[in-house]
């Protein structure tokens, strides 16, 4: 069985404390982060499926109205709630892979109303919003620290979680390729796929199953790249003429991102975009991206309003493009300045 407690020694009070308040539960809300990636919903999925072995009642919720990025369709979400249930109060609120609060949405009272809310989460800014807070930021994603939960839980790993706790470590490790990966991530996977997770099936549909629609954002995207300190800095940009022109919806955007970084001798990319126009949504969001160990976007991302992990994080701005170039460019030079010393 791989755990996080191969190498090192987990917060085992806390691991305590989520298991035996899922134990006790008999009504649950599972909840994660807007414009979810396959972290979050390989988490939300497996931890509907492993509690609902134990009979609780379980209701998946992901806020906001986007539609879910078209990748992920092959997973078994139809019943996933946009809205909280009118219950609420009366369940207890798991929510995955969230930083803070806010990443859970609008709606300021979904933490006042449930019975109990418990925070599972691998970012390292993650801000402790839980009454009870699992918080490993170690672990490779948060779907590897919830089989440890559901192992602790006795849940049996049928193919269909060992699948979507696959997805979300497969996705969150950049196929194993980014520094998180480490010899338990390997085991897991092995394990997972010993279980019954299918690791073609997810590969063609995560990542060889690419909308035309998305292609063409992502030749737009690249088309606005610029190259900024010597190349080790590269900032794209994608307008709502962008996406209007490439017919794609927003979550097209997901992982163009990578595709900036990847290039040759950056350090760093940004990937300013403007979202759709919604009431109280911010004029743009930006995606931070590193290949360079020594480099913390999310302290970038932290400082302008959001947050992240060291090499994957980002913020929302209603700046205009040429000041958010400005304040990139300055917030690159000070942590390669710091590099230098």
């Amino acid at each position: 069985m791989t755990s996080l407690q191969e190498t090192r020694t987990p917060a085992n009070a806390e691991l305590a404390e989520v298991v035996q308040a899922l134990a006790d539960a008999d009504r649950l809300l599972v909840a994660t982060h807007e414009s979810p990636d396959g972290d979050a919903l390989g988490s939300l999925l497996a931890a509907k499926l492993g509690c609902e072995q134990f009979g609780i009642d379980v209701v998946m919720l992901l806020p906001g109205s986007l539609a879910l990025p078209r990748e992920y369709a092959f997973m078994d979400l139809a019943d996933l709630q946009r809205n909280p249930p009118e219950d609420l109060q009366e369940r207890v609120l798991l929510a995955l892979d969230c930083a803070n609060a806010q990443r859970l949405g609008p709606d300021r009272d979904l933490l006042a109303r449930p019975r109990l809310v418990i925070n599972i989460d691998h970012h390292h800014d993650n801000t402790r919003f839980g009454d009870i807070n699992l918080v490993i930021p170690e672990a490779s994603s948060t779907g590897e620290i919830l089989k440890d939960v559901l192992d602790r839980l006795s849940a049996r790993l049928t193919p269909e979680i060992a699948e979507a706790i696959y997805i979300a470590v497969v996705t969150d490790t950049g196929r194993f390729q980014y520094s998180n990966t480490e010899p338990r991530t390997l085991r897991l996977a092995a394990e997972l796929i010993e279980a019954g997770a299918n690791a073609q099936l997810v590969f063609q549909e995560v990542y060889e199953n690419v909308a035309f629609a998305k292609i063409k954002l992502l030749a737009r995207a690249l088309e606005h790249a610029q190259a900024w300190e010597g190349g080790r800095l590269i900032i794209s940009m994608l307008t709502r003429g962008d996406f209007a022109a490439a017919g794609a919806d927003e979550p097209f955007a997901e992982g163009i991102i990578d595709h900036l970084r990847a290039i040759e001798g950056s350090e760093m990319a940004a990937l300013i975009r403007e979202p759709a126009p919604d009431r109280g949504a911010p004029l743009r969001k930006v995606s931070l991206r590193t290949a360079h160990e020594a480099i913390d976007v999310s302290k970038i991302a932290r400082d302008l309003g959001g947050g992240g992990h060291r090499q994957a994080a980002g913020f929302p701005s209603d700046r205009s493009l040429k000041e958010l170039v400005t304040l990139l460019r300055e917030a690159f030079r000070e942590q390669a300045d710091s590099l230098a010393v």
